[in-house]
């Protein structure tokens, strides 16, 4: 399956400015999410060191989890709910990234059971390394039915 922004709005909740995906390549429910995200004069550009303009670590990590989300946001019955990040483990980052980049993101679902999802995400810039992380991601209404009353 492939997303563009129209097809991702009907997925997922976040919209502009705090959208870090433009393009999803590839989607197969319940395992791999990849895709890209153009940098241009974004918001964060103006604010994050304006002599040096660089994408924030934070944001580049918030790119990965958006597009992990929709290996889980893809699967039955998930279409527009809510995913948190939960944690984030084994973060790093490479490269800047830089206005006129295309920041392209491969995650991975590891792990899914009981609304928890165990991931892995890798950023490339040039086909260079930019930044990595494994993460953890929740759909709380799934978690709902197994939380003990």
């Amino acid at each position: 399956m492939k997303l563009d922004l129209k097809g991702i709005h009907e997925y997922q909740q976040n919209r502009h400015p705090y959208l870090f995906i433009d393009y999803v390549d590839e989607v197969i429910p319940g395992k791999i999410a990849n895709g890209f995200k153009d940098l241009k004069d974004d918001w964060f550009f103006k604010v994050h060191w304006p002599t040096d303009p660089n994408v924030p670590g934070m944001l580049q990590i918030e790119a990965m989890v958006q597009m992990a989300a929709l290996t889980i946001l893809t699967l039955p019955n998930n279409k527009g709910k809510v995913v948190y990040l939960a944690s984030a483990d084994k973060i790093t980052f490479k490269r800047k990234i830089v206005p006129g980049d295309r920041l392209y993101l491969k995650t991975k679902l590891k792990s899914w059971n009981r609304g928890i999802g165990k991931c892995e995400g890798v950023g490339t810039v040039n086909d260079k390394l930019a930044c990595k992380a494994e993460f953890t991601l929740v759909l709380p209404e799934k978690i709902k039915k197994y939380t003990v009353r």
